[in-house]
């Protein structure tokens, strides 16, 4: 991504759930979807006027196998996906919304520029209500 901003989500019957962001310079994919080649239940929506680079994954694929630190580069990124993605479940698992906002503003303090409240909100798993009483104390 070269500007702007994106959310990942999910809808069931009753509201949407915001799973990541990206930003600027962010690589940014409904990873099950890239990996299995199959449409996903996932939803990515620009939330501020975005600028993409956009490759296909036989091209992509293509630039990561076409050296040993280009596969290198590809396990770290992967590797970092997957640990976030567990520190993000446990946390909505384990903490409370306070604990879940300040993990949060200490780990993506640019969320807080970037992105509205609301979907901030969807992303803590909190009510934008309870986003707001907790900004205010």
């Amino acid at each position: 991504m070269i500007s702007g901003s994106l959310r990942l989500f999910v809808v069931d019957e009753f509201e949407e759930h915001t799973i990541r962001f990206g930003y600027k310079n962010n690589l940014i994919a409904v990873l099950d979807s890239f990996l299995n080649e199959q449409p996903s239940d996932f939803y990515v929506q620009a939330l501020k006027q975005c600028e993409l680079k956009v490759i296909k994954k036989s091209k992509y694929m293509d630039f990561i196998f076409s050296s040993k630190e280009n596969i290198k580069m590809w396990q770290l990124i992967l590797e970092s996906f997957v640990l976030q993605q567990m520190e993000r479940e446990r946390d909505i698992l384990t903490s409370s919304p306070i604990e879940r906002y300040n993990r949060v503003l200490k780990r993506s303090p640019q969320l807080f520029q970037e992105i509205p409240s609301k979907y901030i909100a969807s992303y803590l798993r909190m009510t934008p209500e309870t986003l707001s009483r907790i900004k205010k104390s």
